[in-house]
């Protein structure tokens, strides 16, 4: 249940930052049209789920990827995030 919590709450955090970012978190469905072209994972303790977003946005720049699909997330004092990247 922790884990679909943090995926709610980064999916909503990726379409209120949305301006902000050059690669766009996407959902399930805008992610089928598109080609992936591999997964980023981040971790960091003491983060907060901005960050996280900051950090996986950052990772996809870095892959040339135009959006991402936050495809595991998981909170603590240990945050995990993983996503897959599109073209």
């Amino acid at each position: 249940m922790k884990i679909k919590t943090s995926v709610a709450a980064l999916s909503v955090l990726s379409v209120l930052s949305f301006g902000a970012f050059a690669a766009e978190a996407i959902n399930a469905e805008q992610a089928q049209n598109r080609q992936s072209i591999g997964a980023v994972s981040v971790n960091a303790i003491g983060s907060s789920p901005t960050e996280m977003h900051e950090m996986l946005n950052k990772k996809a720049e870095e892959h040339g990827a135009s959006a991402y699909q936050i495809t595991e997330a998981r909170s603590g004092d240990n945050w995990h995030a993983t996503a897959e990247l599109y073209k």
